[in-house]
């Protein structure tokens, strides 16, 4: 069976120095099985290492590393993992580059690797530790790739509902992102850091990134380099991009306006209360009856009562007229 992708060539996308007892392992199992489970076509393959380089640090790790965490110690009894005896949350800690956890997954792995791969499979469940042998450390990501069916979004280009099945959310997008460009550039001849020179080339926008349609034209040039890959309705190659959901804004009255009408009219009754107690204080020196001196004071009231209540009546009128406009 042919090479499916060289160690010089993983060594290329990496970010730095890599394990490589880890990364033969991941090696082994690709390059002996990894045609069995689709991933000899490069499109699926790019998706499947920048997902893998990711979660193991580019090979870096091949287990997880025992703290206890607040979280690890959660592990203990989570009827989810399988987690039902005593030690469990520990024994059946991650394993392998894409980490197996809990007693339940680790049984799944082993019937999937007694019906796919036969022969004599180790027996997890009793020393879960075995996982990290060859090839059975490199294959427990494929047991997970194949097992959630991450071929079907690999073929659309994806990258974002793969994250999502792999890592239950989108954590470290931005990284599996980047790992997927510098993957894909060097399976296609390219330097891993030589997006710009990719993108003057299939004469994209030269920014640096790689971005949906930056992805859509490595995915495209990925399908390529298998014949006929590019007929299939299963495989596309428009660029991905995350569904949003788009919400109607109302126009809606700001409600700055009730806070001015109030300070408007605040200022005017202030204007008037104020006006009319000077007019009933001239009017009371220049030596007028108390009879006049009393109707300046009782027009200066009467005008600020009539104020008031039309302040309230403004106010409420702007309330009714937001309440008709955002419903």
């Amino acid at each position: 069976m042919g090479e499916i992708i060289s160690a010089q060539q993983l060594r290329l996308a990496a970010k730095g120095k890599v394990n490589e007892s880890n990364m033969n392992s991941v090696l082994v199992a690709l390059n002996t099985y990894g045609a069995q489970f689709g991933l000899d076509k490069p499109h699926r393959l790019a998706h499947f290492l920048a997902q893998i380089m990711h979660e193991s640090g580019a090979f870096r790790y091949d287990r997880e590393i025992w703290g206890p965490t607040k979280a690890q110690k959660g592990y203990e009894g989570r009827k989810d993992l399988g987690n039902t005896q005593p030690g469990d949350g520990k024994k059946f800690a991650g394993h392998g580059p894409i980490q197996v956890t809990g007693r339940a997954n680790t049984r799944e792995y082993h019937a999937w690797c007694k019906k796919h791969i036969g022969g004599s499979v180790p027996d997890f469940v009793s020393k879960p530790d075995l996982i990290n042998t060859d090839p059975w450390e490199g294959l427990s990501a494929l047991w997970y790739w194949d097992t959630r069916s991450l071929n079907t979004w690999a073929d659309q280009g994806d990258i974002e509902t793969i994250t999502r099945r792999v890592n239950g959310g989108k954590n470290g997008l931005a990284d599996r992102m980047d790992y997927y460009g510098r993957v894909a550039l060097v399976l296609l001849g390219y330097k891993p850091d030589n997006v710009r020179q990719f993108q003057a080339d299939r004469r994209l926008e030269i920014d640096g990134d790689v971005g949906p349609k930056t992805r859509a034209a490595l995915h495209g040039e990925l399908v390529a380099l298998v014949p006929g890959e590019m007929s299939k309705p299963n495989v596309t190659v428009a660029p991905v991009v995350e569904e949003k959901t788009v919400v109607e804004e109302k126009p809606v009255v700001p409600v700055a306006v009730d806070k001015q009408v109030k300070e408007k009219t605040n200022q005017s009754g202030w204007l008037i209360g104020l006006l009319g107690s000077l007019g009933t204080v001239i009017t009371w020196l220049s030596g007028q009856n108390w009879q006049t001196v009393a109707a300046m004071g009782g027009v200066a009231v009467v005008a600020l009562l009539l104020l008031l209540l039309l302040r309230r009546q403004i106010i409420a009128a702007v309330k009714d007229i937001r309440g008709a406009v955002e419903s």
